[in-house]
């Protein structure tokens, strides 16, 4: 087993990361940018070390400064949590090629699952249901308006590279069809410096449901149940569950099974999650793999009792599963809210700045994975995701009351945060009883004039 681990990240994953490092006797590296210089994370690693400017392409995207830092400090193994540098495949193989290990898949699985037009088409030969749509890329507006009368409108335009809503625009009718796969095109080559784009036919309000998985060096491969992800604006998790009420035991066992046979086609190794759509027939289609921890793992872990990071560090290390898909159980419910420092009321505008104090739920079934304290100044530079509050309960109806309780407890002085918006949805009749899709935020924008 890794006696020195380097985190390349920072936030609360790079907190949690650490928090399984101790418990693992593993000594923890955490590298930091001069912004991040007074960051939770860098207080509480055993060694922590500067990567460069606030910026993330000076710092946290830098390869060079971040391999040259896991050599300085003698680490053995890298892990990249989610964001940044995780799903890079460049990253993966410089790591390896350095002798260090990449506490995640290799770099051709990152490459072919990263690679949304691909995956799909692994999924399909797999046997897996994929939404009907191009056979790989669409390289001409004239080709996208066949595909997309043969499919019948809407239809979604849809980045092959990156992830996050970015590249991904609705067609209604022929009429904008154009302009949405122009614009897809330039967003999706901005943001991944990859312009390429394929056309899905759009599911009429789905549910969005994921599967996590766990794949040792050795051949097996378990899914640990479901999440349900549906609560979401524009195309970002808001509120998160496991298990998801919407599907029962039966569909369940399918869609489980459906993800294992996914990961063993490909040999995947490491933590992955196998997202899907499902429809209000409860039909279900492979929409993408996540080669990395997700944000919303703690429901997984609340559920499962299973420590998904502390999966990650043993099978990198090249240990077995210790547990068979028979073994894994499925006990209570958890919901996950994620805090970002955002205006709501003003079209969810990023809020920096300095927490002059806050107070942070407890009690029975709370959780708080978060690195901010009164005092932190909120740097500029990054995702405005500042804390999770994971909520557990007996069942849903428990987690969902528990949850009510926790974030009226919730304070926090200096800037605003999601909060309050999420205590509305939680109390909201129609997130009560489980009667939603994907466009439940927009309706629920709507209704209440935000």
């Amino acid at each position: 087993m890794f006696e020195r681990i380097l985190i390349a990240n920072r936030g609360e994953i790079a907190v949690r990361i650490i928090r399984a490092c101790r418990e693992l006797g593993i000594v923890s590296i955490a590298v930091y940018s001069e912004a991040d210089a007074n960051s939770m994370h860098v207080r509480l690693a055993d060694e922590a070390i500067c990567i460069g400017k606030g910026p993330s392409v000076e710092s946290y995207l830098k390869i060079p400064a971040i391999v040259s830092a896991a050599e300085v400090v003698d680490a053995e193994a890298i892990h990249p949590a989610y964001g940044f540098l995780a799903e890079n495949a460049h990253f993966a193989e410089v790591c390896d090629s350095c002798k260090i290990k990449f506490i995640g898949p290799c770099a051709q699985n990152i490459m072919d699952l990263g690679d949304k037009a691909k995956a799909k088409k692994i999924a399909k030969d797999a046997g897996v249901p994929t939404i009907p749509g191009s056979d790989g890329l669409v390289t001409d507006r004239e080709e996208a308006v066949k595909i997309a009368r043969e499919l019948g409108y809407p239809v979604l335009i849809k980045a092959t590279a990156g992830g996050g809503g970015k590249g991904m625009r609705i067609a209604h009718t022929e009429l904008s069809l154009n302009n949405a796969y122009l614009t897809a095109q330039a967003e999706a080559e901005a943001a991944f410096q990859n312009s390429g784009v394929y056309i899905e036919k759009v599911i009429e309000e789905p549910r969005h449901i994921e599967f996590q998985i766990l794949a040792d060096n050795h051949g097996n491969v378990i899914h640990l149940g479901e999440r349900d992800c549906t609560i979401q604006r524009k195309h970002q998790k808001l509120i998160e569950e496991a298990p998801s009420s919407y599907i029962d035991e039966k569909l369940r066992k399918r869609m489980g099974e459906a993800a294992v046979k996914l990961a063993k086609k490909v040999g995947y190794e490491n933590a992955g999650t196998i997202e899907f759509l499902v429809d209000k027939d409860k039909n279900f289609y492979f929409m993408e793999m996540n080669t990395r921890i997700q944000v919303e793992h703690p429901v997984t872990e609340e559920v499962t009792g299973i420590d998904l990071i502390k999966q990650q560090i043993l099978i990198a290390g090249g240990e077995k599963l210790n547990l068979t898909q028979e073994e894994v159980k499925i006990t209570g419910h958890a919901v996950e809210v994620r805090i970002n420092a955002e205006d709501w009321e003003n079209g969810f505008r990023p809020n920096p700045g300095m927490i002059n104090s806050f107070y942070m739920p407890g009690g029975r079934g709370v959780r708080v994975d978060s690195h901010i304290y009164a005092g932190y100044n909120i740097p500029t530079f990054y995702d405005s995701m500042i804390g999770k509050l994971i909520f557990v309960g007996k069942d849903r109806e428990d987690a969902l009351k528990i949850a009510d309780r926790a974030l009226e407890e919730f304070s926090i002085e200096g800037i605003a945060t999601t909060v309050p918006f999420a205590k509305m949805i939680i109390n909201d009749s129609r997130f009560i009883q489980g009667d939603y899709s994907t466009n439940f935020v927009d309706s629920f924008m709507e209704k209440y004039g935000i």
